[in-house]
């Protein structure tokens, strides 16, 4: 137990238990326990393997590399579409960590094999990704912006991709796209 992350364990929160019975889980498969993320994040060989975090309706086990595992018992879960390598496994109370905790630790296991294989998840390339035609547009007609986006970070320019392409209404995608001109010709992020 690193004592950096005691103050996530001792805060007050509807899932205390849980995430103490998830702690001794991880920790029992000799992982080292740090904080990162403001939550407890357990490395394998200085590689994230799996984190511990809790929303308002659940709890859960995030596998960093988690589209790479077997997935035996149908358990992981994608948090949305667009992300590529993360799997959480869910839990709403105490009970179904401690049915599952054999079945938590061979995954955790599991995802150290694939840490010491070295494998790698194959990320979608953000040229294939979809540009929304308003989008498109907006980088025809200008090339200061054109040549911006084109300097951002892969990461960020999927982040306006997805963005951009989330509203089925043109016209709330146009002020996404206008709210966001300023941001990318200054080199940053959605979230910068």
């Amino acid at each position: 137990m690193n004592p950096k992350v005691d103050w996530f364990f001792n805060k007050e929160t509807n899932w205390q238990e849980e995430y103490a019975t998830l702690r001794t889980i991880v920790l029992d498969c000799g992982l080292t326990e740090e904080l990162k993320w403001g939550v407890p994040c357990y490395t394998f060989q200085k590689s994230n393997i799996v984190l511990i975090h809790g929303f308002k309706e659940y709890c859960a086990l995030l596998f960093h590399k988690g589209a790479l595992l077997a997935d035996g018992h149908n358990i992981l879960i994608q948090q949305t579409e667009y992300v590529q390598a993360a799997r959480q496994i869910r839990f709403k109370n105490l009970a179904e960590i401690e049915e599952k905790a054999t079945i938590l630790k061979a995954y955790i296991y599991e995802a150290m094999e694939v840490e010491k294989a070295g494998l790698k998840v194959a990320f979608k390339k953000t040229t294939e990704y979809n540009i929304p035609e308003e989008f498109q547009k907006r980088l025809d007609e200008n090339k200061a912006l054109k040549t911006a986006f084109e300097r951002l970070t892969p990461g960020r320019q999927r982040g306006y991709l997805l963005y951009f392409s989330q509203p089925k209404q043109p016209k709330t995608r146009m002020l996404r796209i206008e709210k966001s001109i300023a941001q990318m010709l200054a080199g940053k992020g959605l979230d910068d």
